[in-house]
């Protein structure tokens, strides 16, 4: 189970890191069930990533997958090429969104958006790191 405190630490460690690289997000955090614990829109942040970030948070939960990783393996003639078009669009297949565990279960997701992937990667890490 993701907390309401959980989530609220996870977007912290993001924003801190945002901050440091100087880029405004989008900051999701989603529980077991994909459903939406928190979010964040930082300042300046782009509007348009608010859903990004979420859906990203979503995916991440759904298949228990980094995004990253799923957006590598979801080029064409790859295993997962198309699986974007499932779940009527709501998978996203670029960097951002990474599993939070406790042990070896994956109890959540955090999803971030408003930068490049390097960085919506890098916040996400920030973030699933202070779990």
């Amino acid at each position: 189970m993701i907390t309401l405190a959980d989530a609220r630490r996870v977007i912290a460690a993001a924003e801190k890191k945002a901050e440091e690289i100087g880029q405004p997000m989008n900051i999701a955090v989603a529980d077991a069930g994909g459903n939406l614990v928190a979010h964040v829109r930082m300042d300046k942040a782009w509007m348009g990533s608010i859903d990004i970030s979420i859906k990203k948070a979503w995916t991440s939960r759904a298949f228990d997958i980094e995004t990253k990783a799923l957006g590598e393996h979801s080029q064409s003639g790859d295993q997962f090429f198309g699986i974007h078009a499932s779940n009527n669009g709501k998978v996203m297949i670029f960097a951002g969104g990474i599993p939070l565990k406790r042990g070896d279960e994956v109890v959540g997701a955090i999803g971030v958006s408003g930068g490049s992937g390097k960085q919506d990667h890098a916040v996400a890490e920030a973030g699933a790191a202070a779990f």
